[in-house]
């Protein structure tokens, strides 16, 4: 009977995976042109629109730039050749020079040199005594030496003739193959990218369409970034060297910008040659440090500065991401692999926003956050790093009000841990920690906006409006609570709470007590609906002119259900985020000095949001209808 198991999906990825990285690795004569003539034609197809624009024929404008492309290569190659030449002819004049630098160094001058020198003589004298010469050793130790006999009447070997070409004809063959392609891709771009759309299917057009658009801008955008910054480069250097003295210092400054191509290690690579050279040439070590300096300091100034503004979140991917992929793709394709690095991984964030089978790329490659702001702050109260979430929080308040802070941020929190202690994968301790660094949280982004509106005026009035908050169910409505006294005016409210641990009588008992103005139930999602209706029904009995106000905060779903329940219970306004809130609380203070004197403000007059709207930063707090 066959087996019905199904195949582990995690072993098909592996094999899968395993499959592509060794086409990619066997392929490598045929991919690496491919992926270059691809490359180019990024680089240079603007080149040919324009001029197709302009009445030139697409044919004969693809001959142009490819033709002036490879001359202007050629040329400066050609001009690289002629300056080696001219630097290994003038050698001579330097040799003087070299050698009493050389004999400096014997002469020991230079300490370290002298003392490493002589330790590593002493340690190749040992090693010499300690070897056993060939009359010591054992004659079993002695093995039969093979001896081919050779005809001369053998027939020549064509192997031998390819292995000696080999070298030469591999590189011209790729060459080749790719100038082939990169002329095929250019006079048939659009032909190409409608054969990718039609192999993808008609279904996926829109998102192929994006892929391509998304693909294109950024490679390009990258390239054309990286070909100025290059060529500045090559001229400051350039520059430079002349200024110091070195000789050959356009040839200097164009290999330094062609070399800059490799990451990471093509300006060191540059910086070889004229550090030796100016070693040779001028007889003090000031001209060799000026050189390495100059390196240092340019590299450092467009890689930290020049570099992160240019580009910025042009190609949306990451430092790490880069140099691990840098070093994949050196490590599967060689050199060709290190200049192809960044636009083929490009291309794989690219795909991975774009295929929702392939997001593992964004997710791991993009520069772009991998959790969002809520997700990321509720993850490091749950590692119980208050400091790391405080920091979250604070950068946070950087870019956003206090209130939006504490509605797109803090109270997803609470709601977060909520959810995860109602489905068991949540201790309270841990909710304890979580309600704790929360207020403390809350107390300190209110100080830092307290601090930051020093000096600013505020309203002055002796007609506060007298406001009682009272937590529906549980402690975090009691933080959240804490939230909104803290963003109301001192000058304009009034603001008492009560305890999560009251009952409803006690409620109402406390309500006589003070007599406020207005009446405020919190209650954050998820669950606290029946609890706060059954507080509506009972005040409403009570209290017939009392305003009562219900915040049902870090709700996603189940909010008109909600909001139904809630004002047909006696709630006067109902409001699903902090901001909301206090909208509604200046409203009802702007309306009069005592609301119980007056009649209730119904549903109808209030300003009520759009229930529809979710709240912002929450979107994955899933309601439990159960526990409402």
């Amino acid at each position: 009977m066959p087996s019905t198991l199904p195949f582990p999906r995690g072993v098909a990825i592996l094999i899968g995976a395993a499959i592509v990285l060794g086409l990619l690795y066997w392929l490598q004569p045929i991919a690496a042109p491919i992926a270059l003539a691809m490359l180019l034609a990024f680089l240079l197809s603007p080149l040919v629109t324009w001029l197709h624009r302009r009445g030139v024929p697409r044919a004969p404008a693809v001959g142009l730039v490819v033709f002036m492309t490879f001359t202007t290569l050629g040329c400066l190659g050609w001009l690289v050749e002629r300056q080696i030449a001219g630097l290994v002819d003038s050698f001579p004049q330097y040799e003087e020079n070299f050698n009493a630098k050389i004999a400096s160094l014997h002469a020991g001058n230079i300490g370290v040199v002298s003392k490493l020198q002589r330790i590593a003589t002493r340690i190749t004298d040992r090693l010499k005594k300690t070897e056993p010469t060939d009359a010591a050793r054992p004659d079993h130790g002695r093995g039969a030496v093979r001896v081919r006999v050779v005809s001369d009447d053998e027939p020549y070997q064509l192997s031998r003739v390819w292995s000696v070409l080999e070298p030469v004809l591999a590189p011209l063959a790729g060459l080749g193959l790719t100038i082939v392609l990169l002329i095929y891709m250019l006079m048939r771009r659009e032909d190409l990218r409608d054969r990718v759309i039609s192999l993808v299917g008609h279904r996926s057009l829109t998102l192929t369409t994006k892929a391509f658009d998304d693909a294109g801008s950024r490679i390009l955008r990258y390239l054309l970034t990286q070909l100025l910054l290059n060529i500045a480069y090559g001229v400051v250097i350039t520059i430079g060297l002349f200024l110091i003295g070195v000789p050959y210092a356009p040839l200097w400054g164009f290999l330094a910008a062609v070399l800059r191509y490799v990451p990471y290690l093509g300006s060191w690579l540059a910086a070889l040659l004229p550090v030796g050279l100016s070693f040779l040439v001028f007889e003090t070590w000031i001209a060799p440090l000026l050189v390495i300096a100059l390196f240092l300091v340019i590299d450092l100034v467009l890689s930290m500065l020049i570099e992160p503004w240019l580009y910025g979140r042009g190609i949306g991917v990451s430092e790490t991401a880069t140099l691990v992929m840098i070093a994949f793709w050196a490590w599967l394709w060689g050199p060709i692999g290190l200049v192809l690095a960044t636009p083929l991984t490009v291309c794989l964030v690219v795909l991975g926003r774009h295929v929702p089978y392939l997001k593992f790329f964004a997710t791991l490659l993009g520069d772009e956050p991998a959790l969002d702001a809520p997700v990321g702050y509720y993850q490091r109260l749950l590692a119980r790093d208050q400091d790391e979430a405080t920091d979250i929080a604070e950068s946070y308040l950087k870019e956003h009000t206090l209130v939006k802070t504490y509605d797109e941020l803090l109270l997803p929190g609470l709601a977060y841990a909520k959810r995860d202690l109602a489905r068991e994968a949540l201790s309270e301790e841990d909710q304890r920690f979580v309600l704790d660094a929360t207020r403390d949280i809350a107390e300190a982004l209110l100080s830092l906006q307290s601090k930051s509106n020093v000096g600013t005026t505020q309203s002055e009035t002796h007609d506060r409006l007298s406001v009682l908050g009272v937590p529906a169910r549980d402690e975090s409505d009691d933080v959240a609570l804490l939230m909104l006294k803290g963003l109301l005016d001192p000058n304009s409210y009034e603001f008492a709470l009560t305890s999560a641990t009251l009952l409803a009588s006690e409620v109402i008992e406390e309500v006589k007590l003070r007599q406020p103005g207005v009446l405020f139930i919190a209650t954050v999602a998820p669950g606290g609906v029946a609890q706060a209706r059954l507080l509506c029904l009972r005040l409403r009995a009570e209290f017939p002119g009392l305003d009562v106000l219900v915040g049902r905060w870090a709700a996603k779903t189940d909010i008109d259900q909600a909001r139904t329940k809630l004002l047909a219970a006696g709630a006067s306004q109902f409001a699903i985020t902090l901001d909301e809130t206090c909208q509604q609380m200046e409203t009802l203070r702007a309306l009069g000095p005592h609301p119980v004197e007056r009649e209730p403000l119904r549903s109808s007059q209030a300003n009520s949001m759009d229930a529809s709207r979710p709240l912002p930063g929450s979107s994955d707090i899933a309601e439990d209808p159960s526990m409402a």
